[in-house]
């Protein structure tokens, strides 16, 4: 069984997600929080396997909660849900620590999937957040200061996921770094590898939140 705790300050909202988490057999909502301040009373002492966390609260926001969380060593598993398709607060709460964003629209299907997916220590991202996201690592300087990968990537796999955060394709990474493209694809192929992503947006996010861009 998963366990997860809900964090929104609408109660409708509460009461709606817990509604459809209650039809399912795996998933187990074992508390809420209607605020940040809240929230970082009641997730310690639960110790849930998944947080459900809204980014826009009263006291303290989504954010807050993550940093606070992760400052103590007590941040679980946490699915970032929000109204708003807003890149900047989608890559806030990835380098605070979030493993996965979701559109509150979102179906019942793909939020159980997602939940499931964190709870076996993997990231969920919801394609149809990826163009703002995209769009916000672009902004992003990726500054990061986070865990090492295991396998550190090299001088020139950085500068390939420097310019694919950029937004640029294989080829125009080539002829940037005046190499065959065939280079370039194995290069993204070892990033992928080595960061544990499964696809360019993967990769992108990965750097944001560990700091492989150093």
């Amino acid at each position: 069984m998963i366990r997860v705790v809900l964090v929104d300050d609408q109660m409708l909202v509460r009461q709606g997600i817990r509604g459809l988490l209650e039809l399912l057999p795996d998933i187990a909502v074992i508390g809420e929080a209607c605020d940040g301040a809240e929230a970082l009373e009641t997730i310690p002492a639960l110790r849930p396997d998944v947080l459900l966390l809204d980014v826009r609260m009263p006291r303290l926001d989504g954010i807050a909660v993550l940093e606070a969380l992760r400052d103590a060593d007590a941040l679980p598993p946490t699915l970032v849900l929000t109204t708003f398709d807003d890149g900047d607060a989608a890559i806030a709460a990835i380098k605070a620590g979030a493993k996965g964003l979701m559109l509150k629209d979102v179906s019942l299907e793909d939020l159980a999937q997602a939940i499931r997916t964190l709870a076996d220590d993997k990231t969920a991202y919801q394609p149809a957040m990826t163009e703002s996201l995209m769009a916000a690592i672009r902004r992003s300087p990726l500054e990061t200061s986070g865990p090492a990968t295991a396998e550190a990537l090299t001088g020139r796999e950085k500068e390939v996921l420097h310019l694919i955060c950029a937004g640029y394709s294989n080829k125009e990474i080539a002829d940037l770094l005046a190499l065959a493209e065939g280079t370039v694809k194995n290069h993204v192929s070892n990033l992928l590898l080595k960061l544990h992503a499964r696809d360019r947006t993967g990769a992108a996010l990965k750097a944001l939140q560990g700091g492989h861009l150093g």
